[in-house]
């Protein structure tokens, strides 16, 4: 039996897309619409969880007999940005690189297909990718590790051959409950104290700066053969 390649799961909104701003007006009008009084730094601060979790703590009083309405007002709003959505600087030579250097990408994403269709239209590295993810792959959202217990699944890989790349502190504990450790980009607007502390073992401010230091990150370490420690703290923090 073939012994599969080190995995690179990355995470799609904020980590290879610029999305997370249109997730975040999204949001705000669809609580708008329902009356619920909810800032939208309050809505950027949990893009990344999945929508059920979301709601729940930002919305905790709310009627959830309508959960659904406000779902369906937040995918109605998201798609009308849909047509200007575009890969953040550096991301598709990224993955491309990784693709090169003989590791496995995956996108561990839990967004739903229509989204991920545009996504990867936009993104435009299906010839490079191993697997992907989206929410109909698993019940519970970040930060439960499901979705990248799946993506870990199809890639054939022990945690101990895989990192993951992200942009919240969801995708970093989500990473760290499946026992994988997290490099983490400043690309989605959460701010490195809050990376940090959740435990990103590296910060880089976007795909562009991570793929210029890849050879010294733990992607490329990962790559030569090297180990990963998932514990966190010890990673080479990054600041522009």
């Amino acid at each position: 039996m073939t012994e599969s390649a080190p995995a690179v799961l990355f995470d799609l909104d904020g980590t290879l897309v610029d999305t997370n701003y249109a997730h975040v007006l999204a949001w705000f009008r669809a609580f708008r619409q329902e009356r619920h009084a909810v800032t939208m730094v309050a809505v950027h601060r949990h893009v990344g969880m999945g929508s059920d979790r979301l709601l729940d703590a930002l919305a905790p009083d709310r009627d959830r007999r309508r959960d659904d309405i406000l779902t369906a007002a937040h995918t109605e709003h998201y798609a009308g940005f849909l047509g200007l959505v575009q890969p953040l600087p550096g991301a598709r030579e990224l993955v491309r690189e990784v693709a090169r250097r003989g590791g496995q990408v995956v996108l561990a994403t839990s967004a739903p297909a229509d989204e991920l269709r545009a996504l990867r239209e936009a993104l435009d590295v299906d010839d490079c990718l191993s697997a992907v993810t989206s929410s109909a792959d698993a019940e519970t959202s970040k930060p439960a590790p499901d979705i990248v217990q799946i993506a870990l699944e199809r890639s054939g890989v022990d945690p101990a051959d895989a990192v993951m790349v992200g942009d919240t502190r969801w995708d970093v504990l989500a990473a760290a409950r499946a026992g994988i450790p997290c490099v983490t980009v400043l690309s989605g607007g959460i701010g490195r104290d809050e990376l940090r502390e959740a435990g990103a073992v590296a910060l880089y401010t976007g795909p562009d700066d991570l793929l210029a230091h890849l050879d010294d990150s733990p992607i490329g370490r990962l790559l030569r053969g090297g180990a990963v420690s998932a514990g966190g703290r010890r990673g080479t923090f990054r600041s522009s």
